[in-house]
């Protein structure tokens, strides 16, 4: 069996074949989400009603589902895990939000630009203590897993936040970060996927690869966004990487790059120089760093699909095959 292409136009055609192949199976996830952060506190009530305009893809409970069909069938449990992970991906988003200083995702206020700082990182925090409540449900080796990839998540944020104004961070620190922060979480998705379908273990270990490429190509093009983004598509805060002096892969080529004076340049303007974003561009544009970023989540949505040459040609594997293109495209 030859190794999955990326469908023509796939990513445009992703998220509408998405919802027709999973609709019951979201359907019973968003359910299962609503009656697990449903409060009897008003407060508590309005700030989780609030979440539902963070919806986006649902791409982590998708990729949950996907590889249980891929790989045999979808059980009660992968709507809980599902659940569970979505709960965590958000409790990242709200606690990212503060560390950025974010007012804006998906078009609308951020919890901590509309409440303040202490309320999102305690609703951080209910979140991820209800995804590990409601993970309990399954089973003890759930727990472990979801556990042990969202520990991954925290060290690789701490990693980040640790790096903020070193702008000799080399690309190889800048992978380890995103595949602690980013990628993780993801692989963890698809081997829950197909673990609790049953699946052998070559192939849960192989969907769990194509996950972490997935997930790397996939922070590849969001930190392009962060730079080269429109906030009206986006709809959310951008150049916040930049204002945290966060090393992203397009800086940490361009430096190494650049001529001398370009480079020193180049520094002035990501530690001294406001507004500067224009500026900014150029050099990157001169250093072919944008390109050079392109490419390199090129490759690893490339590694992705490589990962799906053992499932059985289904309407499942073409889905997972066109979300590797999807990720590197998309402009939201």
């Amino acid at each position: 069996m030859g190794v999955a292409q990326p469908a023509k136009n796939g990513s445009l055609k992703t998220v509408g074949r998405l919802s027709l192949l999973l609709g019951p199976d979201l359907a019973e996830v968003e359910r299962i989400l609503s009656r697990k952060l449903h409060s009897a506190k008003p407060h508590v009530a309005r700030l989780t009603a609030h979440l539902q305009h963070y919806r986006g893809k649902r791409l982590r409970p998708a990729l949950v589902l996907l590889s249980a069909r891929a790989s045999g069938s979808v059980e009660p449990a992968h709507h809980v895990l599902a659940a569970a992970v979505e709960m965590i991906h958000t409790a990242t988003l709200v606690h990212d939000d503060v560390l950025d200083g974010a007012s804006l995702r998906r078009h609308v206020v951020t919890i901590n630009a509309g409440w303040g700082n202490p309320t999102s990182v305690l609703l951080g925090d209910m979140l991820f203590s209800q995804a590990f409540h409601l993970t309990s449900t399954v089973d003890a080796r759930a727990c472990a897993l979801i556990g042990e990839a969202t520990n991954r998540v925290c060290e690789g944020e701490l990693h980040q936040v640790s790096q903020s104004g070193n702008l000799s961070l080399s690309e190889a620190d800048y992978f380890d970060i995103i595949d602690g922060k980013t990628a993780e979480l993801t692989s963890c998705c698809c081997r829950l996927g197909a673990l609790y379908a049953n699946a052998p273990t070559d192939t849960v270990e192989r969907l769990a690869e194509y996950g972490r490429y997935l997930g790397m190509a996939f922070q590849i093009a969001d930190d392009l966004l962060d730079l080269t983004g429109l906030e009206e598509a986006t709809g959310k805060t951008l150049g916040t990487d930049l204002d945290q002096q966060k090393m992203t892969l397009p800086l940490i080529h361009a430096l190494r790059e650049l001529s001398a004076s370009d480079a020193e340049r180049l520094r002035s303007l990501i530690t001294r120089t406001p507004d500067a974003t224009g500026d900014l561009l150029s050099l990157l544009r001169k250093s072919g760093s944008l390109t050079y970023a392109r490419h390199r989540a090129e490759q690893f949505a490339a590694q992705a699909r490589s990962n799906l040459d053992l499932l059985p040609d289904s309407e499942f594997r073409d889905v997972l095959s066109d979300l590797t293109e999807w990720c590197i495209r998309r402009e939201t």
